[in-house]
């Protein structure tokens, strides 16, 4: 009987075994950012305060970041800012520490990681460039933040051509009506030059013709011969 009691102990630890292995509690050591992968590159989707309390929900072998739950949202965390309970004291996560506490080693996709957490967020919505990694979003993003660029210059360089072409040509326009003003006053001086001279000298002569010995415009003097004619 006691036999059959231990096999059942036995047994029933071993199918609690994995589920037992799917989690360990950790500790934040910093206001830390959780992120949608594990890069610092990847977005982050919340802040995790110093001191609180996350689920360790697996790590991965390459490089020391762990995906972690926190108040019911999943994402990743460096090691660095997460300790764990080993032997009444606390350290620091990192690979050779998995095993001990019960981490699983597990891989990161993400395209069934953002399926399963991140459909409602804004960032899903260029999953297939990050799917290809952070480094190739971010270089792909640098990429058309420099065609926009380029295109944005080459936009202002056209402008400003046009603008300058268009200031010679209102500035050639003004030019041109300069000289036709000119050379229309020179025509009607010209046209008009003699015919005035003519006037003028008609009305000097006038003038002079006034003043004559002979003219009335003058005040006689007695016995004066001019003042009988």
């Amino acid at each position: 009987m006691k036999n059959l009691f231990a096999k059942i102990a036995a047994a029933g630890l071993f199918m609690l075994a994995p589920v037992i292995a799917q989690a360990a509690e950790g500790y934040s050591t910093a206001n830390v950012n959780m992120r949608a992968g594990p890069s610092t590159r990847y977005p982050a989707v919340a802040v995790i305060p110093a001191g609180s309390s996350v689920e360790i929900r697996g790590c991965l072998s390459d490089v020391n970041w762990c995906d972690v739950e926190f108040y019911g949202g999943r994402g990743w965390v460096s090691g660095q800012y997460v300790q764990a309970l080993y032997q009444q004291r606390r350290i620091y996560v990192g690979p050779q520490y998995y095993r001990p506490l019960g981490i699983p080693v597990i891989r990161f996709s993400v395209d069934n990681y953002w399926d399963r957490y991140y459909r409602n967020r804004d960032f899903y919505r260029e999953r297939d460039r990050w799917s290809r990694g952070p480094d190739y979003y971010y270089r792909d993003r640098d990429n058309r933040d420099r065609d926009y660029r380029d295109r944005d210059n080459s936009d202002r360089d056209n402008r400003d051509r046009d603008n300058r072409d268009r200031d010679n040509r209102d500035r050639d326009r003004n030019w041109r009506d300069g000289d036709r003003n000119r050379d229309g006053d020179r025509d009607w001086r010209n046209r008009n030059g003699d015919q005035g001279g003519r006037d003028d000298n008609r009305r000097s002569d006038r003038r002079d013709g006034d003043r004559r010995p002979n003219g009335r415009d003058f005040d006689c003097r007695p016995g004066d011969p001019s003042c009988d004619q």
